[in-house]
């Protein structure tokens, strides 16, 4: 992919990007910037998102930054209509907003569960109902939302995380599809990340009984693999071409390619996999 195939593609065009306070977003978002687009970056992490700000602006990009909690749809919905009323149209979104969260069904609490379910899945559904209208008016729209790794293959231990990410790719397909279908000038890519080196594994909470700074030092030593970086390169080259699903890793790959051909295996692999992480047994609890 060339600098000046990108440019061109991206050249005053305005993107939205979610979580841009670190990791991927804000990888997107320095990316992005350097390229030409004018950005409207948010993220619940005031001071992370200021740093991403500063980087941005020093790429001479145009920046509209703003704190924004993406489960609260009334203002997220003012915040589309803001972004819109700033810059005019609105060409690309980057629903990239997510949190992490270990624990196993039998002891994790419906609070944990709705907590992940309300970030990764119905923040996505919030921000893309909200931008949708303006992204369809920009006649040059593209929607990308952000699944997992473990929105292609399960692992134990991840219940939530999975049924965020699984539902996050369900909800993008289809509306892949929807807009296919509609005549609608809007492109739309979900994207698997597998190990990236991110705050999302070291900022995740867990259920009682479990040590999420050891599972989470476990995750960076063993499978936090990619840089940022990197993944943001892979994610851009994919909207360019407009590919329906972007796999981030040659891990990510293998194991979706593991659970295509063997679903059955795929849940053994995952199973025994898990152990790496030294996921703690409760006490008094046998495995």
């Amino acid at each position: 992919m060339s600098r000046k195939s990108v440019d061109t593609d991206l050249e005053g065009k305005v993107a939205v990007i979610t979580g841009a306070g670190s990791g991927i977003g804000r990888a997107l978002a320095v990316l992005l910037a350097g390229h030409g687009a004018r950005l409207a970056i948010s993220d619940i992490d005031a001071d992370g998102l200021d740093e991403t700000a500063v980087l941005c602006e020093a790429r001479g990009a145009v920046v509209k930054a703003d704190q924004l909690d993406v489960t609260e749809r009334a203002a997220v919905a003012a915040y589309a209509s803001e972004v819109r009323a700033r810059f005019g149209t609105v060409n690309q979104v980057y629903c990239n907003a997510g949190v992490a969260f270990y624990g196993e069904v039998e002891h994790e609490s419906f609070k944990d569960i709705e907590r992940v379910l309300d970030v990764n899945f119905w923040g996505v559904v919030n921000v893309t109902k909200a931008f949708l209208p303006h992204v369809i008016a920009s006649g040059d729209g593209h929607v990308v939302n952000v699944s997992s790794l473990f929105g292609l293959i399960t692992f134990p231990g991840q219940s939530a995380y999975n049924a965020s990410k699984f539902a996050v790719r369900g909800f993008t397909e289809a509306l892949r599809q929807e807009m296919l279908l509609a005549g609608h000038p809007v492109r739309v890519t979900c994207v698997h990340p597998g190990g990236i080196k991110t705050a999302v594994a070291r900022n995740a909470t867990a259920a009682d009984g479990l040590d999420a700074a050891s599972i989470a030092r476990a995750f960076d030593r063993r499978l936090a693999l990619h840089s940022p970086e990197m993944a943001a390169r892979t994610i851009v080259d994919g909207v360019r071409r407009n590919r329906a699903r972007v796999i981030v890793g040659g891990e990510a790959k293998a194991l979706d390619l593991l659970a295509r051909i063997t679903p059955t295996g795929s849940q053994r692999f995952g199973a025994r996999f898990s152990r790496i992480l030294r996921i703690a047994p409760r006490p008094g609890r046998k495995r």
